[in-house]
């Protein structure tokens, strides 16, 4: 009897170990603010053009996909880009028009959408955070330009040419 006492304690010790613990409602609504206020501020940082506050919500590995097709770069490759814009004290503004976050059940992981106003237009971003810790860090962010879809096939037709430069580049490089 006591070996079977003794099994399920570490049956249920392993088990409860294994699984991750859920969040409260508290807990998920406080990630939600906390989420919300990260890539507000993040939007800010650009706006204001301070190099330091935008990238360092970034994670070390992080990606950030811009709207071209060959924009898809590492953290590194992404400073190295945007720096001569934010040293000349002008980067790009992006203002929140709305935003949806939904979370994991551990609250340790967001990934949400969100249309933009920007100088291109309306813009949709996209992207994921991770909690480390007690930090908050962008992951994945993905820009896109919205094109309505009346005006599909003269966006289409519009950037045709670019899209096969782009392709035969592409296969050069996969050779």
């Amino acid at each position: 009897m006591k070996k079977l006492v003794l099994y399920i304690i570490i049956i249920s010790a392993f088990v409860s170990c294994n699984h991750p613990k859920k969040a409260t409602i508290q807990e998920i609504n406080s990630a939600k603010k906390a989420a919300n206020t990260l890539l507000e501020n993040w939007h800010l940082a650009a706006t204001n053009a301070n190099y330091e506050n935008y990238f360092s919500p970034m994670d070390s590995l992080s990606i950030y996909i811009g709207t071209d097709a060959s924009e898809n770069w590492s953290k590194s490759e992404f400073q190295g880009y945007s720096k001569p814009y934010f040293d000349k004290g002008k980067a790009w503004s992006f203002k929140t028009l709305d935003r949806n976050i939904y979370i994991n059940t551990s609250a340790d992981f967001i990934w949400f959408d969100e249309l933009l106003d920007t100088w291109m237009g309306i813009c949709r971003g996209s992207g994921v955070l991770e909690k480390t810790q007690d930090t908050w860090k962008i992951k994945h962010y993905v820009l896109s330009i919205t094109v309505p879809n009346d005006d599909i096939n003269a966006v289409v037709l519009a950037k045709k040419e670019n899209d096969s430069i782009f392709l035969r580049h592409r296969k050069e490089i996969l050779k």
